[in-house]
This record gives C-alpha cells, sequence and structure tokens, in this order.
C-alpha cells in the first residue's frame, strides 16, 4: 500500500511539471520596413546580420507584424561598429503602451528607458552609465511582465522597475519605431541576434 502511494505521488509530481518554454520569433527572419526619420543610412540583411548604417542623426527599422504583447522576454545581441552614441534604441510594447531602451547614448555610456514621467534616459531613476567597446558583441536581455520591466546586459541586471503608476511615452524622433523598432544615433550597429518569447 505504501508503494502504491509512493507511485500516485511520483506520478502527481510529473503531471505538475512545468510546461516547456514557448517557442522563440527570430526577428531578423520576419520583414521590417526601414523607419523613415530623415536622413537615415543604409540598412542590410546579410548571413543572419542586421546592419544599420551611421544615420544623420537616425537609422532605424520597424516590425509591424511578428510583434510581442503580453508578457514576454526578448534577447538581442548587438555591436556598436562606429560612432560614439547609442547603437541600441530598442523600442517596446509594453502593457497597451511603449518605452525605449537605450544603450550607450549621449555621447557613447548613457543607458536607460525613455520616456518615464516625460523624462528621457538621461533624466529619470533608470538611468545608469556604462563604457561600450567598439566592435565588441553585447548580450541584452528585456522582460515584460505587466507593468514591470527588467533589462539585463551580459546577464548581469542592470533595470528592474515596476512602471505601475509611472507614465509611460516616446520622444517624439523614434514615433515611427511603433510598435517594435531598433534605432541607432549617429552609429553604425549590428545585431546578430533579435529574437521574443512569450513568457
Amino acid at each position: 500500500m505504501r508503494a502504491l502511494v509512493l507511485v500516485l505521488g511520483l506520478l502527481g509530481c510529473r503531471s505538475a511539471a512545468p510546461a516547456p518554454p514557448a517557442p522563440w520569433t527570430d526577428l531578423l527572419a520576419e520583414p521590417y520596413h526601414l523607419t523613415a526619420f530623415g536622413g537615415e543610412g543604409e540598412v542590410s540583411l546579410e548571413q543572419g546580420v542586421l546592419r544599420l548604417a551611421q544615420g544623420e542623426p537616425l537609422t532605424g527599422v520597424t516590425w509591424d507584424t511578428a510583434v510581442p504583447a503580453g508578457d514576454y522576454e526578448l534577447e538581442l545581441n548587438a555591436t556598436r561598429d562606429l560612432g560614439d552614441d547609442f547603437f541600441v534604441g530598442l523600442t517596446f510594447p509594453i502593457d497597451g503602451e511603449h518605452l525605449t531602451l537605450i544603450l550607450g547614448g549621449w555621447g557613447g555610456a548613457l543607458c536607460g528607458l525613455s520616456c518615464l514621467d516625460g523624462a528621457d534616459a538621461s533624466s529619470n531613476d533608470t538611468r545608469f552609465f556604462e563604457g561600450f567597446e567598439r566592435g565588441r558583441a553585447y548580450e541584452v536581455g528585456l522582460v515584460v511582465e505587466g507593468e514591470c520591466v527588467t533589462v539585463s546586459l551580459d546577464g548581469r541586471v542592470v533595470i528592474d522597475l515596476d512602471t505601475d503608476g509611472r507614465q509611460r511615452s516616446l520622444r517624439t524622433e523614434v514615433g515611427g519605431s511603433v510598435p517594435l523598432g531598433m534605432t541607432s544615433f549617429l552609429t553604425q550597429a549590428s545585431y546578430r541576434k533579435l529574437r521574443w518569447r512569450p513568457r
């Protein structure tokens, strides 16, 4: 009898195992369009590498389909090839609104989320500074759960923020990046991974 109870208990544990993670959507395999900033540089996708040439000042691409909604995680591998300003300007959806993750802006090192309570990444409490080397690839993770945003850089959490009660908005310049877009500023950037999946 005790053995039967043990077996049933083990079966119960197995049935409660977590579901496997959802499959990734590879954004580099999905259609996108060049964001019409005016003065944008060329965009190319070759051998799985998306390159944004240096713009005057912005170059970017926008995805209109296959974009995340609800709770999700997003991963990207990004490199600043040339220039000294932001090489990641990732506009992403959150709870029906949008924010932009900036890495390496305002002269090369400033990072944060734009915009919170009307303040961009240079002026709100997500601001931090990071030295980025040209030619080096950086692994970036973004998790959206409800109104919370977590950002990691090379596996280290750099932003962990509950935006509940905060005004979320975009700088006017990146309005064309909605619903999901990647932008660089006076900088040539390349991306070897850009994908998302539901949580």
